[in-house]
């Protein structure tokens, strides 16, 4: 078992220019991460308009990581597998082009959403997800058997409102069916549906590949300064309701603790990737929660 961090979490630095990726390796080094998930919001490796894989820039970033001693583990990207004719056509393509990518900087998996983050709540229905499950079966086992030509498992990740939830993620799970395609669980992911945390380690952890720490404040009533899909430091609502924002971990109101007793207790031994989103200075909240995760997993 390694626990390390998400790029995503220095997300807003390497945006602003006040860091490279290579720095933010660097960074996770010297601040004890083993293991480190690439997230290609602030960076790429293609040519936005081409395509063209850089192979120069990740033979250079997988360099710099094996130098620094931080092991890449996952590539991460949104998508969304919902749509229609040829918009489905062309986006299951652009995610088999991330699957390549991922292939190509040798890592051995890679989670992509089913759902946009912002589809309408209204969307969001028990009905809905029925309607689509078959389309999103066959969306997810056309890009995870591309993945196996390449080395790459893909992983569903328990992300917004509409693929979220243990009976939804079950599901979407035994309908692919495919041994390359596997779970990334967000342990506080979970709550944008209201659902517990450690239940959903409990019943999850045995499907695994990969797990994402984070917490939350919560609050039942309006905090003020809330929007509906702006998490990052911003407070937003789950599906039911609930005022969340992002928090360092191990400072929020989700039980952490309890959470990675359930993951030890089935005995997980996957890759832990920490995911900090809130209003804090990045390097520092990240610097703290990194810490607390591993003292956490120690003391239980």
């Amino acid at each position: 078992m390694k626990i390390g961090i998400s790029s995503y979490c220095l997300d807003s630095l390497i945006k602003k220019g006040e860091m490279t990726l290579e720095g933010a390796i660097e960074w996770a080094a010297r601040n004890g991460a083993e293991i480190m998930e690439l997230v290609p919001f602030a960076f790429r490796f293609d040519d936005p308009v081409t395509g063209k894989i850089d192979t120069e820039k990740i033979a250079k970033i997988k360099k710099h990581a094996k130098d620094a001693g931080v092991e890449l583990v996952n590539y991460s990207v949104l998508a969304d597998l919902l749509k229609e004719g040829e918009a489905q056509e062309l986006e299951i393509k652009r995610v088999c082009h991330e699957v390549t990518i991922a292939a190509e900087l040798g890592l051995p998996r890679m989670r992509h959403d089913i759902s946009a983050f912002r589809r309408p709540m209204e969307e969001n229905t028990q009905e809905a997800f029925d309607a689509l499950l078959p389309q999103m079966i066959e969306a997810a086992t056309v890009i995870t058997e591309h993945g196996r030509k390449l080395g790459v498992k893909t992983l569903l990740e328990n992300h917004g409102f509409f693929v979220n939830g243990a009976d939804r993620v079950e599901r979407l799970l035994n309908g692919v069916n495919n041994d390359n395609y596997g779970l990334l669980l967000d342990t506080g992911n979970i709550v944008c549906v209201d659902e517990d945390p450690t239940a959903a380690a409990r019943r999850l952890a045995h499907r695994c590949e990969m797990v994402h720490l984070k917490d939350f404040y919560v609050r039942r009533k309006d905090p003020g300064d809330s929007t509906q899909f702006d998490c990052g430091g911003n407070w937003f609502r789950s599906r039911g309701g609930k005022y969340l924002r992002g928090s360092i971990l191990g400072q929020g109101d989700l039980d952490v603790e309890d959470a990675i007793k359930a993951l030890k207790d089935a005995g997980y031994q996957g890759n832990i990737a920490l995911e900090f989103e809130g209003m804090e200075e990045p390097s520092y909240a990240t610097a703290v929660s990194l810490t607390n995760a591993k003292r956490l997993w120690d003391s239980v």
